[in-house]
């Protein structure tokens, strides 16, 4: 066996313990930050698209690019900026003139990889932003009429700077809730910063690594045991309370009807479902509790809450918000 893995050759493994392997790889790569690692698996599994949130040099990007390196993917990363075209992003048909025939052809634009890095996705126009609507909702781009099927493992990762708004276009309702999850990304703790200096020095130095490699059908077959966790009608029902309650508040807390001016759409609670299932079948458990629907709650319903602005005005955030949400709905 020990010969088979020097020559490279990949032996059958468990979709659930090659996840966990991956996800115990990108910890050690993405230092400090192993939330974040478990969000963006999460999203993976449940075949949906993610918004990271978070100052520079949080290793927004770097995330990104070692998931691509470990799963063998394509990895496309679009730097948004004012003067973008949406062709820039799905591409566009070109004239080309072979022999004595002439004709259009489409050329493909990066939307067309299996990992889309959408960087500072808040510095593109309405336009531009609205390119990505399709391929995110639909799997696919339509170009002077024509369809065109995105590769079946696609994903895209939007990052935006929370702190610089000058220049920005804050991304529409429509737009935001088209992302499964929204990840905050912080800055590491002290021991944290120590480990990835050390990490960073080791990897300039070294000449011959050898990164971990997984088949991407991996995630489809991982995909297919998710939808097979098993979700009584307990927690169902404690999910769609969660999302009641941001609709109607005034039901639960005065406080939740004073912050919230708009609750979330029936996504919240298709993502919901889908969130806590792949967290349960990543602790190995075929079946889902309220605890894994309390774990995927911030990640969840944090961008699909639109706060009073009396609820701004005093400071609330929507962590708070949910915060209040998890405390005042009762897990059944």
């Amino acid at each position: 066996m020990l010969e088979r893995q020097q020559r490279g050759i990949h032996l059958p493994v468990k979709p659930l313990e090659a996840i966990q392997r991956l996800q115990r790889h990108m910890e050690t790569e993405v230092v400090g930050q192993p939330q974040i690692v478990e969000q963006l698996l999460l999203a993976l599994l449940c075949n949906g698209n993610v918004l990271l949130e978070g100052l520079p040099g949080t290793a927004k990007t770097r995330s990104v690019k070692v998931l691509a390196k470990a799963l063998n993917a394509t990895l496309a990363r679009i730097q948004f900026t004012p003067d973008l075209l949406p062709a820039d992003v799905t591409g566009t048909e070109i004239f080309h003139a072979e022999s004595d025939e002439q004709k259009l052809q489409f050329q493909p634009g990066p939307i067309f990889s299996n990992l889309v890095l959408a960087d500072e996705i808040n510095r593109a126009p309405a336009k531009v932003q609205s390119a990505l609507l399709e391929a995110m909702e639909e799997r696919q781009v339509t170009v002077a009429g024509k369809t065109h099927a995105l590769p079946p493992l696609f994903m895209v990762l939007a990052t935006q700077n929370p702190i610089e708004q000058e220049g920005t276009y804050p991304l529409p309702e429509a737009q935001m809730d088209r992302f499964l999850m929204k990840v905050i990304v912080d800055y590491p703790d002290d021991a944290a910063e120590l480990d990835i200096m050390r990490l960073i020095r080791t990897e300039e130095s070294a000449e011959d690594q050898k990164p971990l490699s997984l088949p991407q059908q991996v995630i489809f077959q991982a995909r297919e045991q998710i939808h097979r966790v098993t979700i009584s009608e307990a927690v169902e029902r404690y999910i769609v309370a969660l999302v009641m309650a941001t609709r109607r508040p005034q039901r639960y807390s005065p406080q939740l009807a004073e912050w919230l001016s708009v609750g979330s759409s029936p996504r919240a609670s298709l993502a919901l479902d889908r969130c806590a299932r792949a967290h349960a079948w990543l602790r190995g458990r075929d079946f889902v509790m309220p605890e894994d629907v309390q774990a995927v709650a911030r990640a969840v319903l944090r961008h699909r809450l639109i706060i009073s602005y009396s609820a701004l005005a005093e400071g609330v955030t929507t962590e708070q918000v949910v915060t209040e949400l998890l405390q005042q709905v009762a897990a059944t």
